[in-house]
């Protein structure tokens, strides 16, 4: 393992932060890094390093990855910075798997009681995922891709299970090692299933419906 804590800090242009929530503002650039594959799996980054790209000091950069290390993100090496996870497709996988044991059932259940309006009102939300696919920005589609499902589950009205159900989303989005950044056709391919949901929804047209949700959870 190649030890680049020192050597390698990823390049992100245009990404240095403000003093105003300095520790928020740190946390979300790292996330963005970590969509965007610019941490790489594997690879060790140290706090100063870090800092000086963002234009702050090391602390704000050690307490965000702190919380990158609770939600099994990172881990700790003392004296040495931070190595960013390497997970397999096996346990992408089974992200997906808790992922669709948990939005499936609530979805279909919301499917048949809600009426067709309140379906209607999360257009422009998956439109918004749509417009971020198309552009190919990885970023921007990831937290695009996040609100529309938190908006569906939002109608179930259990804050648990949006904060339970957006920690997996967020985790199942960074990337596995390697050369495997997805292609804009991909996300526009998932975009597209979010404004299928809805129109069916809207409709009423709930065999549609069941179907395009559960092949949303299921595809590749």
């Amino acid at each position: 393992m190649r030890d680049t804590a020192r050597t390698r800090v990823p390049e992100q242009q245009n990404r240095k932060v403000v003093r105003h929530s300095v520790r928020g503002q740190v946390l979300d650039a790292l996330r963005a890094a970590l969509v965007e594959g610019e941490l790489a799996p594997g690879e060790i980054y140290s706090g100063p390093a870090l800092g000086e790209r963002f234009g702050v000091s090391a602390t704000p950069v050690r307490e965000a990855m702190q919380q990158l290390a609770l939600e099994g993100v990172v881990e700790c090496l003392p004296n040495r910075g931070f190595r960013v996870l390497t997970r397999t497709p096996a346990q992408m996988a089974e992200l997906a798997e808790v992922r669709a044991l948990l939005e499936v059932p609530v979805m279909l259940r919301l499917a048949r009681t809600l009426p067709p309006e309140a379906w209607a009102a999360l257009g422009p939300v998956a439109a918004q995922a749509a417009e971020a696919a198309a552009a190919g920005d990885l970023v921007r589609y990831a937290d695009a891709d996040r609100a529309f499902h938190r908006a569906v589950l939002a109608l179930a009205g259990n804050g648990q299970l949006l904060l339970v159900a957006d920690g997996l989303h967020r985790r199942s989005q960074w990337p596995l090692p390697g050369p495997r950044r997805p292609r804009r056709t991909d996300l526009v391919a998932d975009a597209a299933e979010h404004v299928a949901m809805i129109g069916a929804l809207t409709t009423g047209d709930l065999p549609l419906a069941e179907s395009l949700t559960r092949a949303h959870f299921t595809h590749p």
